[in-house]
């Protein structure tokens, strides 16, 4: 069950000792309750229910159906393969190491450049800057504009990083509008990151951001935008409104961030639209609905975030999960992975790089066009064929199969590096069973030229002899 509520929210299940599970979902006012005057009405939010006979496999399939059907006409649009400087600059934004990055970018086969945090005025770094939205001329001698048709000119297409619903308390917004931020009468606002939240469910707030991005989308040829949330909220309320129970103000915020969406995909609708909320914390069918994307996870390290999207493919569609290349060394678990470990896994869903290019070398870059030329023969089939999650990130061999429907699978198998045994014993490869194939059809392997029975390939399986070298492949097999 899953909740179309982008606020707070709360669900919990129950298995009794008669074998009945009790479910209770629905939203959590930041207030704690709202109050409803006689002849008031509370809507609240919509409850998708899903269910399956075939575990949590066969139901990760009915939530990805369910998620492309929310995507309507948007589904069939190519999701192009990205390059995000944060990594290699953060907040040292400037033209010619932009270019530079972008050239790079464009010569492994990425599609579309974008800069993130720090290309605005007052944005030295995360003290300053949020609210003002206007390129800062010192990082953009020659323009803003002439900078994007120099992107554009290496074959790319342009994006942009925007967090509308925060601002910084040094900020020319800060100073014209300080009522409209969230606050508490009698009370210091709170800094969190260095930034207030906006009350967007104020209408003057929700046009303004509106303004914002209509000036910044029909000024520029921005065809890619990645909205960000990295503030949680705090001291919910309105100066001068009264008590905060009586306003439901994160009803209010949602209703305001979707009246956001709403305009932002009618007045300009061929633009892609990354969510992003600290991470993964705004992961819901209303804001899949409305985006393109989502970001699961700030987590880039490779064995962290093979974690992160296995959890992520059982809830929601490759589709919509955006995944980075990056030079991130583990977080939680520090093994080293080879390029080929990062490219496999972030080809799992809609590929991005991330990684400082100015750094790699030759044999680097070459290899990482390979697998970006790999990715786009085969992304209609991961982004549209029927995924099923082979293993888990805590087995030896795990991977993700996508069948499609012109005939091809593609798996996208990983070695972890753990020690199960099969690795260990000569002559007997690692092996990763699939599924939902047609025992009796016979399927090709083009790459090394092997054809194998159904039959074979969901009893036996796909043979892997991994090493710390080679521990990622990504196989294409052709039904004959």
């Amino acid at each position: 069950m899953a909740l179309e509520w982008p606020g707070n929210w709360h669900l919990t299940a129950e298995a009794e000792p008669g074998g009945a599970v009790r479910i209770r979902a629905g939203r959590v006012p930041h207030e704690g309750r709202v109050r409803l005057a006689p002849g008031d009405t509370l809507t609240t939010p919509r409850l998708a229910c899903a269910f399956s006979a075939e575990g949590l496999d066969g139901l990760s399939r009915v939530w990805h159906r369910f998620e492309r059907r929310l995507a309507g006409e948007r589904l069939h649009r190519p999701r192009k393969v990205l390059y995000n400087s944060w990594e290699a600059t953060t907040f040292d934004v400037d033209a010619a190491d932009q270019l530079e990055l972008a050239k790079a970018a464009a010569d492994i086969g990425a599609e579309l450049f974008v800069v993130d945090d720090g290309w605005f005025t007052g944005r030295a770094d995360d003290t300053g800057g949020l609210g003002d939205w206007y390129p800062d001329p010192v990082a953009f001698p020659r323009g803003f504009g002439r900078f994007i048709e120099d992107v554009r000119a290496l074959g790319l297409d342009f994006g942009l990083w925007i967090e509308p619903e925060a601002v910084s308390p040094g900020s020319a917004l800060y100073a014209e509008h300080p009522d409209w931020v969230y606050r508490i009468d009698g009370r210091p606002a709170r800094l969190v990151r260095h930034q207030l939240l906006l009350d967007l469910g104020r209408t003057d707030v929700q046009d303004f951001v509106i303004a914002t991005l209509d000036r910044l989308l029909t000024g520029h040829d921005i065809s890619y935008l990645k909205w960000d949330m990295n503030r949680p909220p705090t001291e919910r309320g309105r100066p001068g409104a009264g008590p905060a129970d009586r306003l439901d103000l994160d009803a209010q915020h949602v209703a305001g961030y979707l009246r956001v969406l709403d305009r932002l995909r009618t007045a300009h609708p061929g633009v892609t639209v990354e969510g992003c909320a600290g991470g993964g914390a705004r992961v819901d069918h209303a804001t899949i609905a409305r985006t393109d994307v989502v970001w699961p996870s700030d987590n880039t390290a490779p064995l962290d975030r093979l974690a992160v999207q296995y959890g992520f493919l059982h809830a929601h569609a490759p589709h919509v999960m955006s995944s980075w290349v990056t030079d991130a060394p583990g977080v939680f678990d520090p093994r080293p992975r080879s390029l080929a470990f990062r490219f496999v896994t972030a080809m799992c869903g809609v590929l991005g790089i991330g990684a400082d290019l100015r750094h790699w070398d030759a044999g680097r870059r070459a290899e990482a066009a390979r697998w970006i030329a790999r990715y786009k023969e085969v992304r209609d089939v991961i982004h549209l064929g029927e995924a099923r999650l082979l293993g888990s990130p805590l087995d030896a061999t795990c991977g993700v199969q996508y069948d499609g429907p012109d005939g091809r699978t593609v798996v996208a198998a990983l070695g972890t590096g753990r020690l199960d045994g099969a690795p260990l014993v000569p002559g007997r490869p690692a092996r990763l069973r699939l599924r939902g194939l047609d025992p009796a059809a016979r399927y090709r392997d083009a790459a090394s030229a092997t054809t194998y029975s159904g039959a074979h390939l969901l009893h036996y399986g796909l043979p892997f002899a991994w090493s710390a070298e080679h521990d990622a492949e990504l196989v294409v097999l052709t039904r004959q």
